[in-house]
């Protein structure tokens, strides 16, 4: 190899790393507003973030939250009223939807009803005049992925929704868009076979290397799917972080309420020691953070502590955990565990889940008194 050739494939591999290292999709203070009935409504508050080339990135939230419009935004379809929007690098807030280098899928999957799968899967690439020979290859190469070789020739209303499903989506890949929104595409799906296209969804994301975002009300698909998420209320991002740092340290009140189920409690902090606070709730009760969460001794703490953490059990436990007292109000059998609603001595209500792990006997009755006990690191204080 010569000199030269050296220096063109050192640049060419430096190149790569910059593009690389651009993010896919970039917001900056992006603000969304409304006239409504003569007042300015504000759906997106000055939402700021970074997607990844090549992540699978949720914005999670109840509706009105702001998140699909959001993703329409970036989309092209809704213009932000202030700030920005970048695909890999670019600005791109005044461009109109079909110059942008994105597809977007939607929950009524807007297939071609008088089409069959074949050439609703090629109608992008006709539209694009690609040659026959690479049209044929790239829809049969995008069929395979999707798992639907051998149904070229049904139609839409032939197929089941996941079917139809995975129809719009090797349609919107085929194109090979530099990223694929999918606003709550797994919407109208039953239970069985929307948990079947998560896993689905994840393996073709997997498969075709390109960047996700995907907007759901679904904590599960969510937590399921994604690399990160962006959960939101009220027009703002509350916490963007992996699905394990948001359910295990939730950054606020909403988002420990939002994501699963969590417990709640505002407790005094009594006194410190080298590894935890103590919280105390009430007589004998009493709840162990670790040091590091912001409490001061005598002041208000608000912990949090997930219902699968939690041992329920008829005698006091032994020091070194946390421990409060209850009655259980009611126990409901749900094949694979048994939920217990607590009522504590304070007034507060707790959620207990316990694992059916070797048969279906249930620890405590109706109207039992119990004791809840968890371990400190389960413990989680978090703000507002």
């Amino acid at each position: 190899m010569t000199e030269i050739q050296a220096g063109k494939e050192e640049a060419a591999a430096a190149a790569a790393s910059d593009i690389s290292s651009v993010p896919a999709i970039e917001l900056d203070e992006v603000v969304k507003e409304y006239q409504a009935h003569g007042e300015v409504v504000q759906a997106v508050k000055g939402v700021s973030l970074s997607i990844a080339e090549g992540e699978f990135f949720s914005m999670l939230g109840p509706s009105g939250c702001g998140k699909t419009t959001t993703m329409r935004m970036i989309a092209g379809f809704e213009d932000p009223t202030r700030g920005s929007v970048r695909l890999h690098g670019r600005d791109v807030t005044d461009v109109p939807p079909n110059k942008r280098d994105v597809n977007m899928v939607f929950q009524s999957y807007a297939l071609f009803p008088h089409m069959n799968v074949w050439e609703n899967v090629a109608f992008g690439l006709r539209r694009k005049r690609v040659p026959g020979a690479e049209l044929r290859r790239r829809v049969g190469e995008m069929l395979e992925i999707v798992d639907l070789t051998g149904r070229e020739k049904r139609r839409p209303r032939e197929m089941s929704g996941g079917q139809q499903q995975r129809v719009a989506l090797a349609r919107a890949l085929v194109n090979q868009p530099r990223a694929l929104l999918l606003d709550e595409p797994l919407g109208a799906l039953d239970l069985k076979l929307r948990q079947a296209m998560q896993i689905e969804l994840k393996r073709i994301q997997r498969e075709v290397g390109i960047t996700f975002v995907y907007v759901t009300h679904d904590q599960n698909e969510a937590l399921t799917m994604s690399d990160r998420i962006a959960v939101m209320n009220d027009g703002l991002v509350e916490q963007l972080a992996g699905p394990r740092e948001i359910y295990e340290r939730p950054a606020t009140k909403f988002v420990a309420g939002f994501i699963g189920t969590s417990n709640l409690l505002t407790g005094t902090a009594e006194r410190f020691d080298a590894s935890t606070v103590v919280v105390r709730l009430g007589e004998g009760d009493r709840v162990l953070v670790p040091v590091g969460e912001g409490a001061r001794t005598g002041g208000q703490v608000e912990v949090t502590v997930r219902p699968e953490k939690i041992r329920i059990s008829r005698e006091e436990p032994a020091a070194g955990v946390s421990a409060v007292r209850g009655t259980v109000a009611e126990v409901v059998y749900l094949g694979t565990y048994n939920s217990y609603a607590v009522n504590l001595a304070g007034g507060a209500e707790f959620t207990v889940f316990e694992q059916n792990a070797n048969d279906s006997s249930i620890t405590a009755e109706r109207g039992d008194p119990v004791w809840l006990s968890w371990q400190p690191h389960h413990s989680f204080a978090i703000g507002s």
